[in-house]
Formats: C-alpha cells, structure tokens, sequence
C-alpha cells in the first residue's frame, strides 16, 4: 500500500499511468468497501474519464498539479458539484449541489481524482460515523468496532487503502478522533489556513477542514494545495500553502516537549492508552526533545466549546429540528435545543472565556514548542453503542464527554496533529496528539513526522480482508 507521496511521484515520473492508480482503487473498493461501508457514493466511470484526460495532459506535456492522478473521495458534508451530498440525513438523501465548495475544488485544481464519498454520522454530529442513510462505518483494524468520526469514513478509507488522500471537517475532534481510531494521521489545522466556503458562520474559528493521509508527509502534501488565502473568507491566513510540502526532519533536537497525559487533571483515560502513549513519549525524548509533564490553564475551556458549538447547532440545525423534529437523531435536537436557550449574555461570557484561554495558551507556548497528549480517551468502542457513557470508570454526562481530549483543544486556536501512537495489547490503535501554538502548523507536522519515521507505527496496516468476510 504506496503512500500517497510515492504514489505522485511514480505519476509524474510516468511509472505509472492515473487510469492504473484508478483503476487499482476501484478494485480495492469493489472487494472490501462492503464490510467497511467507508464509501457511500462512487462514481467509478467519470473516476476513469478524469484519469483518462490526466493521462492525456501528462503525454501532451501539460503541467500537472501536486496531485495528479490520486484518486480521493470527499467527506458526505462537503459539497460535490454534481455528485449526492446527503450530510448522513434522510432529508438530503436525493441532495446533488450544483458546484464544489472550497475544499473540493482545491484538490481537484490539484489534480486529484474524485471517486466518490465517504460516510459520516448525521450531519457530522458525534464521533462514530453511523446515519439513518447508509448505516455504520466500521474499523478496518476490527469488525464490529467504530471507525470514529465525524470524518470517520475517510479514516477508514484511508486505513484499507481504498483511497490515499482524504479530507474531513473538525470541530470537537472529527480529524482527530478517526484518525486515531483507524491508525492514521489526521490535522485541525489553525482556523483559517484551509478557507471554509461557503460558511454561513464565516467568523468563527470552531469548525475547521483539514487534511487526512496515512503518513505525515502526506497530509503535509495535501496541506500545501488546501492552506492560502481567500477574499471571500474573513478569517482566511494569508499565507501560501506550497511550503508546506518541502521535506520533514527525521530528529527534534532541542525541542521542548510538554507531555499532559491527563490534561492537566481535567479528562478521565483509559489507563491502557496512558501506557501505551508514555512509550511513545519516551520515543520523543531519543530524539533529542526534552520532555516534561505539564499542561496550559485549560480552565473555561468546555464552558466556550460548549456554548459556541450549541450557538452553531442553532443557527445552523435549529430550524430544521423544529421543521422536522423525528428526521434528526436526539443528540442533534438536544445540542440545537441547547443553542436556542442561549442568552445573548451566555455567548458574550463565553466569548470573554474564550479570549481569556486564547491568552492563557499563548503564555504557555513562550515555555514549550509542542504540547503532546491522548488523541482518545478510549479505545475504538462497539458499532452498537451510539458513545460511550463512561470513560476509565467516570460516567460521562452527554455525548460530548467522552471527546474532551480534543474539545478542550479546539477553541484555542491551536492545530492539533493526531498521529499513530501504538497499539493495545489486543492490536487496536492508539492516537498521540500533537498540539501547537496557533499558526504553527508546520512545526506539528515537523514533531509528528519524526514521531512517525522512529517508531513506525503508521507502517502496521489492518489485515484485510476480516475474516469473517473473506
């Protein structure tokens, strides 16, 4: 299973043709989609007709873009010119938008093949990717097991090398978490350095897209086509995304580490990934990092995730669960209830608390240049159970509790890089997140694709396919 690097380099070097990558894909899928239900929509003969003319533009000695000939299949939120966008709802079941959005039609400028699409909960709400529409991803490590989410079918595509580059959204984790889950790499990158659009909530730093691969390098290659400014989104970074493609260190010497198994005492894990991660921090340190166990002032920090998320679920959700409350599954009516209740004081506070903590973890990063913790704080859980309701032996209130190990994260502004962090005793994945200063970017691929290269973790594919399916 070539990298999605090695593979963009055999297509431009004409050592292979974009109609055999494609073709070599689709196959793949063909075999081992039905038990993973990673792809939900595929359109296999405009995958091969866009080959067919990648082909056709390389011979004529046409420039080719980043990602030429990689086969991709977009997340069933974002919306796909003239392909079924469903958003994991009955509603949109028969829903085919007339353009790309941004996310979209960067990759294809890219020269990225589109496939098709990749499942998602209901309207990307919760992490395990189940929807009334197409039914439940599962993890290609273990049957029966969820594969995260929201990006939870880009994960898992990823992992049975159905696709080699994928992107997802994240706003409570849905990069993170499935990448974890699904053993591969997954970044929120700083708000604003991949442009959201269109977004009907442009100002707002929560909800991010980003890129997914099996290796660093390449989200790091996706990365440099998906980052650069946009007018049309306010809190776009100007900064030209090519840079972020250029090689990776394989050392961190110097590096100054903060480790936060527990941040700061304020999330509940599973002691196995504890473990498993402390192994993986040691790693760290032979790289030549130094390493100490600390934790930014995370104080308020559900308080602004969870008030800001509950004001987009309103505005963005709201009149659709009053429209048609029992075609939207309880926790999306709960958490878009939650935001109609909000006073204009309860944001305003929230807000407050959110400049306050953007401060506080700005402080931080004058002492340390990463800050490493848990991706999950639980191991891949069964398809059946909609989220887990207790965590390490704490019941968790709602389901959002068993996902603070990256809501807490994401209303600092920080890019945060799941990486693979190693395996249970009983071979399922482990997530290490790595988090830096907002608009450090560069410097979280830097630290991951070290990590990645010395323990090679990522290397360990699913084996496939299960067997019970063979």
């Amino acid at each position: 299973m070539r990298s999605a690097t090695e593979l963009a380099a055999l297509l431009r070097n004409r050592q292979v043709s974009a109609r055999e990558v494609v073709d070599a894909h689709l196959d793949r899928i063909e075999r081992l989609n039905p038990a993973i239900n990673a792809i939900v929509t595929l359109d296999p003969d405009g995958a091969r007709a866009a080959a067919d003319a990648a082909d056709a533009a390389v011979a004529a000695g046409e420039k080719v873009g980043p990602l030429h000939g990689l086969p991709v299949a977009h997340k069933d939120t974002h919306a796909t010119g003239g392909m079924r966008t469903t958003w994991g709802s009955p509603l949109h079941v028969d829903t085919v938008p007339a353009s790309d959005e941004l996310v979209v039609s960067r990759l294809k400028a890219a020269g990225a093949i589109r496939l098709g699409k990749t499942n998602v909960p209901e309207f990307a709400a919760g992490s395990h990717t189940v929807n009334p529409v197409f039914g439940t991803t599962h993890n290609p490590y273990r049957r029966g097991l969820s594969a995260g989410g929201s990006s939870g079918g880009a994960a898992a595509a990823l992992a049975a090398g159905l696709v080699p580059v994928a992107e997802g959204g994240d706003m409570g984790g849905s990069l993170r978490n499935p990448a974890a889950f699904c053993n591969v790499v997954g970044l929120r990158p700083t708000p604003g350095r991949v442009p959201t659009w269109p977004s009907a909530m442009g100002w707002s730093p929560m909800q991010v897209q980003g890129p997914m691969g099996r290796t660093v390098a390449d989200v790091a290659l996706q990365l440099s086509v998906l980052a650069g400014p946009d007018s049309r989104v306010p809190i776009a970074l100007q900064d030209d995304g090519a840079g972020f493609a250029a090689s990776l260190p394989v050392e961190l010497p110097g590096l100054r580490v903060a480790w936060a198994p527990n941040l700061g005492g304020r999330i509940p894990v599973d002691p196995v990934i504890t473990a498993v991660l402390t192994s993986t921090v040691q790693v760290v340190q032979d790289l030549g990092a130094k390493v100490e166990e600390d934790c930014p002032d995370l104080s308020d920090a559900d308080e602004v995730f969870r008030t800001l998320r509950a004001w987009i679920f309103e505005a963005s959700l709201g009149d659709v669960v009053r429209r048609s409350p029992d075609k939207v599954k309880a926790t999306i009516r709960w958490n878009a209830e939650l935001g109609a209740a909000l006073t204009g004081g309860d944001v305003a506070r929230a807000e407050i608390a959110h400049t306050r903590l953007y401060e506080r973890v700005i402080a931080f990063f004058d002492r340390f240049d990463v800050l490493l913790a848990p991706t999950t704080q639980v191991l891949p859980f069964p398809v059946d159970c909609e989220y887990p309701t207790e965590v390490a032996g704490v019941p968790q209130r709602d389901y959002l509790g068993w996902m603070r190990s990256c809501t807490l994260i994401s209303p600092t502004g920080c890019p945060a890089l799941s990486v693979p962090g190693g395996f249970s005793p009983d071979g399922l994945p482990v997530g290490l997140q790595i988090i830096g200063p907002p608009g450090a970017d560069r410097r979280v691929l830097e630290v991951g694709h070290a990590i990645e290269q010395a323990t090679g973790h990522g290397q360990h594919r699913p084996v496939l396919p299960f067997p019970e399916a063979a």
